[in-house]
């Protein structure tokens, strides 16, 4: 096979690089959308909170009191501390699937009161074979939520109740402020003893209540703000004059829609944290240390090291082997009678030396082939056997090889 054949059938270093770059950045990217996802998320699913445009949501009364100039926060994360002075009021829009836990925390995080909670009202759903669009709903059921929404420790014992009663627009006078306030037919109410009414049902209970130990509010029935409000431009003011009311009893000078209790919010796990400060710089480091890893095995130096045999196989590894072996036992002067005669040998063999002759005779004749003005085979024979170190063991252990290489034209 031709190096042109192999190029065209073999891997492209630069189609796997990319292959393995776009690998990497997928991955790291899957795993940063799943941790960010809810804080990434439009939120419009047609539930009941800030973000959802369907009609148990809330969007429109946020987006009425941001034109108005209130201003207007979504929280997608549990905030804690108090104000001396002002502060947000804190809506919280719980579901009927939410834990009492989590209504707890919400409370014990606002130390400062200053927080309206607005009950569930509506089960909706999705009808098979809708085309909806999205964020509509398709059909909604009223049922009335557990108590336990609303704890006993900042509330007292209260019950919630759905009584029957035609839609119709009551007064209400909350911090000063005289305005009308439309009920919905089937009107959800509350009622307990450590709440004060501020807009009274048509048949007992109350719409809106506060907690006469803090600034704590009560919002029965949603559909006094939510987006089913909007179907006029009465009701939507009424929804409007009484959050604004609601604030300025309270004495809040801001409103922040929580979204955390609607499945919306940052969430705490180690996934997410690795994506926001100040672990991200962590994260950026692990990322950067593997992309020099990779670049690192891609352009090693040289080919990759085959291991080697413990025991080489070949004439040399034997001689290395043996000659090693003689080192170790410190016997290299012990083989000079037979590497003199090995030379003698293989010189008188290349040159036909005549037969019969002995080894000094053999020596004679090889001086006799060698040039005026060197070492002699002769002398050298006779001295090698004699030497007194290794070191001089191999400079005339080289001249014999010397002798022998110009005499043989080898090596």
């Amino acid at each position: 096979m031709t190096e042109a054949a192999a190029s065209d059938h073999g891997f492209n270093p630069r189609l796997m690089a990319g292959v393995v770059a776009i690998g990497v950045i997928a991955f790291i990217a899957l795993w940063a959308l799943i941790a960010l996802a809810p804080q990434l998320s439009s939120g419009n699913n047609g539930g009941g909170h800030a973000l959802s445009k369907g009609a148990p949501g809330y969007a429109g009364i946020v987006d009425l009191l941001e034109r108005a100039g209130a201003d207007v926060e979504l929280r997608r994360s549990v905030e804690t501390g108090g104000y001396d002075d002002g502060g947000p009021l804190l809506i919280l829009t719980p579901t009927h699937r939410n834990r009492p836990e989590e209504v707890t925390e919400l409370l014990n995080a606002a130390s400062d009161g200053r927080v309206l909670i607005v009950l569930p009202k509506w089960e909706t759903m999705h009808i098979p074979g809708q085309g909806l669009k999205p964020g509509w709903v398709g059909a909604g059921i009223v049922n009335t939520p557990s108590t336990r929404l609303l704890p006993e420790a900042a509330f007292g014992k209260v019950t919630i109740q759905a009584r029957a009663a035609k839609a119709q627009a009551v007064p209400a006078n909350i911090a000063g402020r005289t305005f009308s306030a439309w009920l919905p037919g089937n009107v959800q109410t509350v009622e307990g003893d450590g709440l004060d009414t501020l807009i009274a049902g048509p048949a007992g209970g109350a719409v809106l209540a506060r907690s006469r130990e803090h600034d704590r509010y009560i919002l029965a029935d949603p559909d006094l703000i939510n987006n089913l409000a909007f179907a006029s431009k009465d009701k939507a003011r009424g929804a409007a004059m009484l959050i604004d009311a609601i604030g300025e009893d309270a004495n809040a000078d801001s409103l922040a829609f929580d979204v955390t209790l609607n499945g919306l919010g940052g969430g705490r796990s180690l996934l997410r944290f690795a994506f926001v400060p100040p672990f991200i710089g962590i994260t950026l480091c692990l990322i950067a240390a593997g992309l020099l890893a990779l670049w690192q095995a891609w352009v090693r130096f040289g080919p990759a090291l085959k291991p080697q045999r413990a025991i080489a196989i070949s004439k040399a590894a034997l001689i290395a082997n043996s000659a090693d072996l003689i080192k170790q036992a410190r016997r290299e002067l012990d083989g000079a009678d037979a590497y003199v005669k090995s030379q003698r040998a293989a010189i008188a063999q290349r040159l036909h030396a005549p037969s019969g002759l002995g080894a000094e005779a053999t020596d004679a004749w090889i001086d006799k082939h060698l040039p005026p003005g060197g070492d002699r085979f002769s002398a050298l024979a006779r001295r090698l056997p004699l030497a007194r170190g290794t070191h001089e063991f191999l400079a005339d252990a080289q001249a014999l090889h010397d002798i022998r290489k110009d005499l043989l034209r080898d090596s």
